[in-house]
Formats: C-alpha cells, sequence, structure tokens
C-alpha cells in the first residue's frame, strides 16, 4: 500500500485538518461537542487519533467547521474511509500488545512502518529501536520495580519486532535512520562489558553498512539538545510527528512548532557533532576496550 494510502497517514491527516480547521473558527472542543451533540471525549478523541471518525460524522462536522470546498470535502471522505480501515492484523493491535504497551508506544511503532526518515537522539541509552535483546532486557530490568514481568517481556518483544522492521524498511531504501546519541550512551555499559560490547558491534554494522547514519555528540561540544528527554522525529511527505521520552513517561507530540523547534535543534547539533567515521571509531575503540577487559577478567578467573 502506498503511503498516501496507508490507514494510518490517512487517518492523521484527517484528523490534524480537523484541529486546525476548529482552531480557525475559534471553537473549542467543548463548542463542538454541544453542537453536533456529542460528548467531548469523543472529540478528544477523534482529534488525539483514539478513534477514528465516521464519514457520516464527517459530513455535518465540516459544515460547523466551514469546510465546504467540495474538492476537498470529497478528499477528506476518502481519507476517513481509508482511516477506518485499521490494520487490526498488526502485531502492536493484538490484545496482549495493547495491554503492555503505552499508547504512546503504539502509536510511535504505528508511525515507524510509514515514515520515511526518523531521527533520533539519546542522551542515556541506545534508541529502542535499534536496541539487541540483551540490551533491551538489560536496561528493562532497571525498572522491575515499576512493570510487571508480563510488561517487561512484551516491551523487550515490541522492541525486537521495531528493530527488524525499521531494519528491513531500511535495507530496502523506504526509510532513512539518522541516530545522534550523547558519548556518555557509548560509554554506559548497561549489561556489562559482554552485553554493551555486543550492542556496541551492532551499531558499528549498521553504521558500517549504511543502513544507520550516526553521529555521536562528545563530552567536548557544549551544544544543547534537550537536557531532560530523548526523542525521536518521524518525517512523512506531509510534515513530522514527535515521540518524546522523559525518565516518567512517554508521550506523542504533533503540534507543529514544537516539533519544527525539535528539528532545528537536531540538525545544528548534528551539524556540530562528530562526523560518521569519527563516531564509529569511536565505537569500536569502546569494543576493544570492552572486549580486553572481560578477557582478562576470565583469564584470572
Amino acid at each position: 500500500m502506498a503511503e498516501g494510502d496507508s490507514p494510518t497517514v490517512a487517518r492523521r491527516r484527517v484528523r490534524l485538518a480537523l484541529r486546525e480547521a476548529r482552531e480557525r473558527a475559534d471553537l473549542t472542543q467543548l463548542q463542538v461537542a454541544d453542537e453536533m451533540e456529542w460528548s467531548l471525549s469523543k472529540v478528544i478523541r477523534i482529534e488525539n487519533g483514539d478513534v477514528s471518525i465516521s464519514p457520516n460524522d464527517l459530513r455535518p462536522l465540516l459544515g460547523l467547521l466551514g469546510i465546504r470546498d467540495r474538492p476537498l470535502v470529497t478528499t477528506m471522505i476518502a481519507d476517513t474511509r481509508i482511516a477506518r480501515t485499521r490494520q487490526r492484523e498488526a502485531w502492536y493491535h493484538s490484545p496482549d500488545f495493547r495491554e503492555n504497551l503505552t499508547e504512546a508506544t503504539r502509536k510511535l511503532v504505528e508511525y515507524e512502518n510509514e515514515a520515511t526518515a526518523i531521527r533520533s537522539y539519546s542522551i542515556y541509552y541506545v534508541p529502542g529501536h535499534l536496541q539487541t535483546p540483551r540490551y533491551a532486557t538489560a536496561l528493562m530490568t532497571r525498572f522491575e520495580d515499576e512493570l510487571s514481568a508480563r510488561q517487561t517481556s512484551r516491551r523487550i518483544q515490541a522492541r525486537k519486532l521495531r528493530r527488524d522492521a525499521l531494519l528491513s524498511r531500511a535495507a530496502s531504501g523506504q526509510v532513512e535512520i539518522l541516530v545522534m546519541v550523547d558519548e556518555s550512551v557509548l560509554r554506559r555499559t548497561i549489561g556489562g562489558p559482554e552485553v554493551f560490547a555486543e550492542q556496541l558491534g551492532e551499531l558499528a554494522g549498521l553504521a558500517t553498512n549504511g543502513a544507520i547514519r550516526m553521529r555521536m555528540v562528545p563530552f567536548r561540544l557544549d551544544a544543547a539538545v534537550t537536557n531532560n528527554a530523548s526523542f525521536d522525529l518521524l518525517a512523512f511527505h506531509e510534515g513530522e510527528v514527535l515521540y518524546r521520552e522523559t525518565g516518567l513517561g512517554d508521550e506523542m507530540i504533533e503540534d507543529r512548532e514544537a516539533t519544527a523547534k525539535h528539528r532545528a535543534r537536531f540538525d545544528k547539533v548534528w551539524h556540530d557533532a562528530a562526523d560518521e567515521d569519527d563516531t564509529i571509531a569511536f565505537i569500536r575503540q569502546q569494543i576493544t576496550a570492552l572486549e580486553f577487559g572481560y578477557s582478562s577478567t576470565r583469564a584470572h578467573s
């Protein structure tokens, strides 16, 4: 299915158009709910993308919002029909994953399957979509007091499925993956030296063969990207969305201003960061040091 016909992209196009039209009409979500005789939660869920609006609901809503241009109305109704053909067979729609992944994570996975470019910045750990299973497991066990065993298991599984799908898309030229990490990410031995060396080896291999482009923000570089969150920017032919993580949660942001600010900051620091060759060389130095360390430990044990 072409990106323009994707349920994911069509649903996003409809709800953004509706939200922007409501704001142009200077109407609140509550006012729209009252005029349409809907609940406020229905309006919120439509604009957030939690549910798809039906063509029968869309027609009177467009009239309320002042959208009467016939070609535009026709296009939006067509998009609404496409959006409602949601791909229920996708793994992230199964009940088990829906119950154990956050709503923002499920949206992230859905968008990853359609994005033409993904720009990731991380300040603490390797981005989720590039984590090896052992690294992901070591990372997730740090939150065992907050997550159930099933949540942990499903989130580790989800990261592997995301990684496999994205790297397959990257190999076929469907998506460009750019990764920018703080130097600390390439030094923090999550999982221990052996697990971490394996993870670094995976990154070095992907960067060397061109599956990803990767740059490190060295300690010596006085540049602030964001001091409290890692984030992903996912680009489509018609805009970008922002996924942001903090230590306490995650969120999907579609506000154009917030997304544009993150993109501008990413691009600026990407330009100043260590280039791909220097980053790969640094990673390989780290791998050598780690391998020497745990080899020496084994020899003396």
